[in-house]
């Protein structure tokens, strides 16, 4: 029993903006687990890519060409595969930074950052969510940030998304636990990727993010794979509305 509580064999999870950062890693290690993996982004070559990177590795991955901020384009994607077989797990991740003072940011700016970390969610969620109710199972994860609870100059609108991920996560347990499915999120703290890369090249800012965060330095894709491990296979039943910080200890302490 222990050893099927963590067991994603026969699951099927789709994964939004997976062709690379923290979704191309989080697909490589959920799909080592034995789950398989459909990637997502615009890009079609980009994706292609993805794939066939992972592919060459023996892992068990399918590619759906969608923008996640199209309403039309999510509805139909996600028909389409529920048609090829279920989705077991929605893993929102897509997501974008714009850095403004908020006093400064274009209204255009402020609507795309909202649109591809938070309304994209409850599209692709509430799409999916239909089978999953249907069959009376099914779980839905999303990425938030540290930027979930807390803020930093020129993040407003990247703090208005996250922490209303955190919220719509809590919303959704609301309404769907009672119909069997299971919505959290994860909170990951400063990771390495193509988003924080001029971050990490800032000398200032790497020195501050390193000595502010306990565990003395930047997380890794591969540190986010355990938490979505948990929180897509069996173990996880029974946890719901939850937001699992993993940011080497960031936001529990001051």
């Amino acid at each position: 029993m222990g050893e099927r509580l963590f067991d994603l064999s026969g699951r099927r999870i789709l994964i939004t903006g997976s062709n690379g950062g923290l979704g191309l890693g989080m697909a490589r290690g959920l799909a080592g687990l034995g789950a398989t993996v459909i990637l997502n982004g615009r890009d079609e070559a980009k994706l292609r890519a993805a794939a066939d990177l992972l592919r060459g590795d023996g892992l068990a991955v399918e590619e759906a060409r969608f923008d996640v901020t199209d309403e039309a384009g999510v509805v139909a994607a996600i028909d389409r595969l529920e048609a090829e077989g279920p989705i077991d797990v929605l893993i929102n991740n897509a997501g974008v930074q714009r850095r403004y003072r908020l006093d400064e940011i274009p209204t255009e700016a402020w609507d795309e950052v909202l649109r591809t970390n938070l309304t994209s969610a409850m599209l692709a969620s509430r799409q999916a969510s239909r089978g999953m109710i249907a069959r009376g199972r099914g779980k839905i994860i999303h990425i938030g940030s540290v930027m979930s609870d807390l803020a930093r100059t020129s993040t407003g609108a990247y703090a208005a998304a996250k922490g209303g991920l955190k919220m719509l996560t809590k919303a959704m347990c609301a309404d769907w636990a009672p119909l069997g499915l299971q919505v959290n999120a994860i909170g990951p703290g400063y990771f390495a990727s193509d988003m924080t890369r001029a971050l990490m090249e800032d000398p200032e800012f790497n020195a501050w993010v390193v000595a502010r965060t306990p565990a003395r330095r930047w997380g890794r894709p591969e540190d986010l794979v355990g938490a979505a491990a948990f929180l897509s296979s069996s173990a996880s039943d029974f946890v719901n509305g939850q937001m699992l910080f993993v940011d080497g200890g960031l936001t529990a302490v001051i």
